[in-house]
């Protein structure tokens, strides 16, 4: 029997819906098995197909001088890469627009791009302005598989200031040398992993990978260093060197009472902003690093024994025929003068050769070395900076008379300039010995102690009686021997030069007319402040202490007592001026008229504290530094005129 039409149709329908009702129920059951039952894993399974692991580090912390002034700080850069898959350019092209942006050949960029991979480095940590050119250039040319990541970098907005004590950092914020690599897990803060969300090229969704906070900064460190009293060392010192034409230099100046370091500088030097450009030579701290004989200037550890085991008074009477016989060798004075009836104090005040080897025989080899490490030497200071060495001392079983008596002239004994001054120091310091320090305190992040350096008491080496008879005898060779050319008017001084030949670096000998020049010393004597080495190595042409290094002593002690307002004797209150802000004109050039013998102030507005230096120093005027950044104002105003050797006070802000 025939199905009426309108009942097929009907029926086609209703098969229709329930096939239809059939797939939706079975997409249903699909779609609540995925979401309820296989849902955690699937989400799994496509996270980590999008997902990328990124880890973050924290800026480091900054590094101050003592008065809280930035010697090195952190901030981000942005650093290009690119993803050679996603060029949408060919490399001949992209690296000939490219290049002379980044200052790189063409070339370079071609092998970076070559090397494979979906993630090519092409330049790290760019200054801000050169990121913005190549943010410009990508968008105006439509060229993509280039993208930034922002990272931190290190900056020293001094330069070369102390540059060997802070050290530098590589690119990916590790520490390679001074305080930066001794202290780089505390500074270098804290690394964290975040995972971000990538497309089906591998690139940040959204910018995924700006959106999480990095972790807190590295702990901020404070060094005892004080960045004005740095800057008026190193400027004298590269005045020596210039003069000199020496190979290198070291000065130290620190507070005897409590050990504080608060200037140490090298030379040569280097710019840590630019550290790859220098060689290690230029990077090494010979402050701590350097051994060397230090000549005369050990006569004072010789006396500082003699006296305090009573074997010799300062009007004791020597006679000296010029020389003296010691197990056959013939050791004769530095002068080939021959002195006559002479006192102990006569001894000292011309570094008398003949009259210190008397001495050193009565101490004999066992008294002699015990003092020379109860002194701080053959073994480190363990100032905490990278590279120090213990330096060399005999065994006193095995010394013979000669190394005895090479010994008690500063010969046959090897030490460190830090061990030196604080030798000295201990003879400031009514006779205690106290450890040198270059930390300060060191904060967390929030300005919280995290720790903090206290004054540690090494030993008492001599009597506070035996280190004052010292001091007045050490001052007689500054006020009438020969040390005289590190006097300072007003204050009073005590010191001792030193001359010593230079030893081959294999240690077989000395070169021949190779020396180091050095002073050692501190002031004022009646209350010392300052304990100060000068150590000037290899110069061409002159190479006494008391004609080279001495001088270069007077001039710091002579603007860093003024700094710390040590008065002189009979002095007044020094004035501290007060600061000018140049109006326009006042800063700019004018014509002036400059009477003879007079000076024109220079514009400094503008200049890093290098270039201020070097524009007074070549006016013929001194400056005290005061801040770090540039120079924002001048005690004296630009265009004034002013007398030969006026202090000027330069006041310094951040960028």
């Amino acid at each position: 029997m025939p199905v009426a039409p309108g009942l097929g149709i009907q029926r086609r329908i209703a098969i229709f819906i329930t096939l239809l009702l059939l797939i939706i129920l079975v997409l249903a059951g699909r779609i609540a098995w995925v979401q309820f039952v296989d849902g955690k894993r699937l989400a799994t399974k496509v996270q980590n197909q999008l997902k990328e692991n990124k880890a973050l580090q924290s800026p480091r912390g900054t590094i101050y001088d003592r008065q809280g002034r930035e010697l090195a700080i952190s901030t981000m850069t942005k650093s290009l890469y690119a993803d050679p898959a996603q060029l949408n350019k060919d490399y001949d092209t992209v690296a000939n627009l490219l290049g002379p942006a980044l200052k790189m050949k063409p070339e370079e960029i071609k092998e970076l791009l070559s090397y494979g991979g979906r993630f090519v480095w092409i330049q790290r940590m760019l200054e801000p302005e050169i990121a913005a050119k190549i943010d410009t250039l990508l968008k105006a040319n439509d060229i993509k598989g280039f993208s930034f990541v922002e990272e931190s970098k290190r900056y020293y907005p001094n330069d070369s200031l102390a540059a060997q004590i802070l050290g530098f950092v590589g690119t990916d914020d590790v520490g390679l040398d001074g305080i930066e690599l001794k202290l780089d897990k505390l500074i270098k803060g804290q690394l964290s992993e975040h995972a971000i969300l990538t497309d089906n090229r591998g690139l940040p969704i959204f910018n995924s990978i700006f959106t999480f906070a990095p972790p807190k900064q590295g702990k901020n460190i404070y060094l005892t260093i004080d960045s004005t009293i740095q800057f008026i060392v190193e400027k004298t010192l590269d005045k020596a060197m210039a003069t000199t034409r020496a190979k290198g230099a070291v000065v130290i100046v620190m507070n005897p009472r409590n050990g504080e370091v608060l200037a140490m500088t090298s030379r040569p030097t280097f710019n840590p902003n630019e550290f790859y450009r220098y060689s290690p030579a230029e990077w090494k701290n010979r402050a701590v690093s350097y051994v060397y004989e230090p000549g005369s200037t050990f006569k004072s550890i010789i006396a500082a024994a003699a006296i305090q085991e009573g074997l010799v008074t300062p009007g004791e009477k020597f006679t000296d025929n010029g020389y003296i016989m010691v197990s056959g060798r013939r050791i004769k004075n530095w002068s080939d003068e021959s002195y006559g009836n002479i006192t102990f104090l006569d001894v000292i005040k011309n570094s008398i050769n003949t009259g210190f080897v008397e001495v050193g025989l009565r101490l004999g080899a066992n008294r002699l070395s015990n003092y020379a490490r109860l002194f701080g030497f053959g073994h480190s200071t363990e100032i905490g900076l990278p590279g120090e060495e213990d330096g060399i001392l005999f065994n006193p079983d095995n010394m013979r008379e000669s190394d005895l008596a090479t010994m008690s002239i500063g010969q046959s004994i090897a030490v460190t300039p830090m061990q030196l001054v604080s030798a000295i120091a201990a003879i400031a310091n009514d006779g205690v010995l106290v450890k040198p320090q270059i930390i300060k305190e060191i904060q967390n992040a929030d300005g919280s102690v995290h720790s903090a350096t206290s004054v540690t008491t090494i030993r008492q080496v001599i009597s506070p009686e035996t280190a004052r008879t010292l001091t007045t005898m050490l001052e007689q060779v500054v006020s009438g021997g020969g040390g005289e050319k590190a006097g300072v008017k007003g204050y009073r001084v005590a010191g001792k030069t030193g001359t010593a030949e230079k030893l081959r670096e294999d240690g077989s000998g000395y070169q021949a007319g190779h020396y180091i020049a050095s002073f050692a010393g501190f002031a004022p004597a009646e209350d010392p402040q300052l304990a100060i080495l000068v150590v000037i190595d290899d110069p061409d042409g002159i190479y006494y202490g008391g004609q080279i290094a001495a001088p270069v002593a007077s001039e710091i002690l002579g603007q860093v007592l003024r700094y710390i307002n040590v008065l002189p004797q009979g002095g007044n209150v020094i004035p501290q001026p007060k600061p000018v802000k140049q109006t326009q004109s006042e800063a700019s050039p004018v014509a002036v008229k400059v009477p003879q013998g007079k000076i024109l102030v220079p514009n400094l507005t503008g200049k890093s504290i290098r270039q201020a230096g070097d524009e007074i120093s070549k006016s013929g005027l001194s400056m005290v530094p005061v801040g770090t950044g540039i120079a924002v104002r001048q005690s004296i105003a630009a265009n004034s005129i002013a007398e030969p050797g006026s202090e000027i006070t330069v006041y310094f802000e951040p960028r």
